[in-house]
């Protein structure tokens, strides 16, 4: 794969703020647009219901849309946007600079930070995702992890078979496109770049770039033989 366009991976016309990824050569670089798009976001308004025992910090730089259900329990930091119709379960730990979309599920024990979620989005159970961007109808299996940091803590460096990218980040993580999803338990390193209606299976670290419509198992077999 060696188109890193924002339309390579997702459709944008369903999602609210396309200006994310106006004149974005690589697919990331909407990340690095975060700061500035809170600082000029006029509409910072919660227009939904906060039950007692959800905490909500800096509130007067969260957005959270019409219909969207916040459950007792869970942890929303500004600056963040969250659409409309979305579900923030208890345990959901939101770390802030994330700009989610419509019909989203942010589950128990998933930790956020510095991310941007399409559409119908779901992280429902016990997933991290920072500094990722996931396209319309990603869905990650429950412990899915998107990690975002080297072990030696050197910049993302993005490669295919045509090029090697310099992208100046020590931070980044997955990016998914449009109904890609990944089974329990997958491990997704740094910098990855997954094509659009992508299946990673459960257990599987997978890393580097992944075309458009394919499946991706992990290559060892299970061991299974007798006890005694």
């Amino acid at each position: 794969m060696n188109d890193f366009q924002p339309s390579y991976f997702f459709d944008l016309n369903p999602f609210a703020y396309p200006e994310l990824f106006a004149d974005c050569q690589y697919v990331w670089e909407a990340i690095q647009k975060l700061p500035s798009f809170f600082e000029n976001y006029a509409s910072y308004e919660i227009r939904t219901e906060i039950p007692t025992g959800a905490h909500i910090v800096n509130p007067e730089s969260i957005f959270i849309g019409k219909g969207t259900i916040i459950e007792p329990g869970a942890y929303i930091r500004g600056p963040c946007v969250i659409g409309s119709h979305c579900i923030i379960r208890h345990g959901a730990y939101i770390r802030g600079s994330f700009v989610c979309g419509d019909h989203c599920v942010i589950g128990h024990d998933t930790e956020i930070k510095t991310a941007i979620f399409l559409n119908h989005v779901h992280a429902a159970h016990f997933a991290y995702v920072g500094d990722c961007i996931l396209g319309n109808r990603v869905n990650l299996g429950a412990g899915t992890k998107c990690a975002n940091l080297r072990f030696d803590h050197q910049p993302i460096v993005i490669q295919d078979s045509h090029q090697e990218i310099e992208t100046g980040l020590k931070k980044l993580g997955a990016m998914m496109g449009d109904g890609s999803q990944t089974g329990c338990n997958a491990v997704v390193l740094p910098g990855t770049c997954i094509g659009r209606e992508v299946q990673i299976n459960a257990g599987v670290t997978i890393g580097g770039n992944i075309p458009s419509y394919h499946f991706v198992a992990s290559p060892a077999k299970p061991l299974i033989r007798k006890c005694k």
